[in-house]
Parts: structure tokens; C-alpha cells; sequence
């Protein structure tokens, strides 16, 4: 190898120097994470009613404020009371399967949602969900 720089190479250099021009960062990684407006709702301990309607106005609520994603922590079911009651399905009455079931009946709501689906661990794992919401469109009159 040698220690000679060429002309070219010293040319190109002092150009390159005086140039203002950036150069793009190959480590810097083109793929952004989207940010997410986040909302957060828990429904422990609400019945199964009060639970589907402060859910719907949550949605609704989060819906005209741009929030994009809601994490819904509805617990596991594991210190609910129905199982005493041998006439009350136990899975079905469960927050965490019923509150989901409601929202998909719900055309209206359906209609401001992307995707439902099950949170990581971090956010409660099997005791929570995600709801992501499409954006509220904007009128331009």
C-alpha cells in the first residue's frame, strides 16, 4: 500500500471539505417507529354494564382527540365473583372476553377502529388489549 496521496484523491478531499453537503448516516436507521397518542383506561372491578359503557364513551372520547392507541386493562378474571353463580357462563362474562365482544357488535365504534388486539406484557399482558384507532378526519370547509 502506498503512503502517496494522489492528486485526484487531494482534490476530491478539499471538495469534498468545502462542500456543505451531509452525508447520510448508513447506522442511523431510515425506519421510524411510529408515535402513538396513547390513551390508557382500567376497568377493574366495573360490572360488566358499566364497563361496556365507559368503554364506548372512551373510545369516542379518544376518537375526537386523535388518540390513535388505547390500552384497555380489564384484568384476568381470576377474583371475579361469577363464579358463584353457577347461571353465568364464567368466561364469557369476564371483562376480558365481553368487553372486546361488545366493541366488535358495535358498528359505530367498529367504524373508528383499525385493530383490537391482545397487549404485550409489559402493558398487562393477557389481562389487557389494544384498541388502535383510525385518524378523525379533518373537514378543509
Amino acid at each position: 500500500m502506498s503512503d502517496k496521496i494522489s492528486d485526484k484523491d487531494k482534490k476530491d478531499w478539499e471538495n469534498f471539505l468545502s462542500n456543505n453537503e451531509k452525508l447520510p448516516d448508513k447506522d442511523y436507521s431510515l425506519e421510524k417507529k411510529k408515535i402513538l397518542k396513547t390513551g390508557r383506561i382500567d376497568l377493574h372491578g366495573f360490572t360488566l354494564e358499566d364497563a361496556n359503557k365507559t368503554i364506548q364513551k372512551y373510545i369516542e372520547n379518544s376518537y375526537k382527540n386523535n388518540i390513535t392507541k388505547i390500552i384497555v386493562v380489564t384484568g384476568k378474571g381470576l377474583h371475579s365473583n361469577v363464579e358463584k353463580d353457577p347461571y353465568v357462563s364464567k368466561d364469557l362474562s369476564i371483562l376480558k372476553y365481553s368487553v372486546p365482544e361488545f366493541i366488535e357488535n358495535n358498528v359505530e365504534l367498529m367504524e373508528k377502529i383499525i385493530e383490537i388486539k391482545n397487549a404485550d406484557i409489559e402493558d398487562g399482558g393477557s389481562g389487557a388489549f389494544y384498541i388502535f384507532l383510525k385518524k378523525k378526519l379533518q373537514n378543509k370547509f
